[in-house]
């Protein structure tokens, strides 16, 4: 499934399944399943309100949440988008105004750094013989169409396409061989990052978390459609420019192995994100660096692309 957070006008966010061109409410579904059922009269049947819950509710609450998106589809075949949007069950996508998938993360986002040889490379620094982990905080995510702020305080505004997991399993001292099982579904991070205060704090974490510095999204896709997260297409273009152009298979960490050694003496919670790092073509080694009214585009193969633009502040 493609899930969603999403907002209809003024309304209070909303978790979707992606069907084509429309979004289907899950919650709505859900209830209107039960009533057809006879299980319940009114309510949303207790269907999660978030996608923070939804991940927390574990097997049982993808379940429901596949039986309310099957519902959809087969309204939606019986009767089409606007017999749907009648009875408030869901939404044309292009109405529909998409937030992060996780819009406010419970923890930290966690990062890979220099998990690429090349990008390690074009950068000075050889490839890690473990890997880097940092975090940017999770008020700086963003949404899908959201603007980055070009704050004043940084001249050397730089991007970052990532793959993205969220980890749907709590576990300590993960296996690798039992990661990816953990792993609820994938995601992409654009890693907006000040390149100068990067260097002058001498860390990673202050010019990686300021406000706006984490689009993410636009959807949440369930790990039965990623069987091999190492086989993906990565992109990011500036104003329609390829900046970079890679793939998951030139990891130096694979997903499993970065699940696994973050996870050693350190507990690993649902709906935490992981963010697998970025490969070659920045814009601090292309000496690219951003500008108000930039488009970028991150994209990563079935997962969509993820579309914002940069503003003054």
């Amino acid at each position: 499934m493609r899930l969603v957070t999403y907002r209809k006008g003024s309304s209070r966010a909303r978790v979707g399944a992606v069907a084509g061109d429309t979004v289907l409410d899950l919650a709505a579904l859900a209830a209107d399943l039960a009533r057809e059922r006879g299980t319940v009269r009114r309510g949303r049947a207790g269907f999660p309100k978030t996608m923070h819950e939804l991940i927390t509710g574990g097997a049982d609450a993808l379940a429901s949440a596949r039986e309310a998106a099957a519902h959809g589809e087969a309204l939606l075949k019986r009767g089409g988008l606007d017999a749907l949007v009648e009875r408030r069950l869901g939404v044309a996508l292009a109405k529909a105004r998409l937030e992060a998938p996780i819009p406010r993360p419970h923890r930290n986002v966690f990062c890979l750094g220099r998990n690429y040889k090349e990008h390690a490379a074009e950068r000075g620094a050889e490839a890690p013989p473990h890997p880097v982990y940092f975090t940017k905080a999770p008020e700086c995510v963003l949404a899908p169409g959201g603007r980055i702020v070009h704050h004043a305080v940084t001249r050397e505004l730089d991007y970052e396409v990532e793959l993205a997991v969220v980890i749907g399993t709590a576990g300590r001292d993960v296996a690798r061989a039992d990661a990816l099982r953990h792993v609820f579904g994938y995601t992409i991070v654009n890693d907006v990052t000040a390149r100068d205060l990067q260097k002058r704090h001498g860390q990673w974490f202050k010019g990686k978390s300021l406000d706006t510095f984490c689009p993410m999204g636009p959807a949440l896709v369930t790990a039965d459609e990623i069987p091999d997260p190492q086989a993906l297409a990565v992109a990011l273009r500036v104003n329609g420019e390829t900046r970079q152009s890679s793939h998951t298979s030139k990891m130096i960490f694979p997903v499993d192995e970065c699940i696994a050694v973050l996870s050693q003496g350190f507990t690993l919670l649902p709906g935490d994100v992981i963010a697998t790092g970025t490969p070659e073509g920045v814009g601090a080694a292309l000496g690219k660096f951003l500008k108000a009214g930039d488009k970028l585009e991150a994209e990563v193969e079935k997962l969509g692309v993820l579309a914002n633009r940069v503003v003054a502040p």
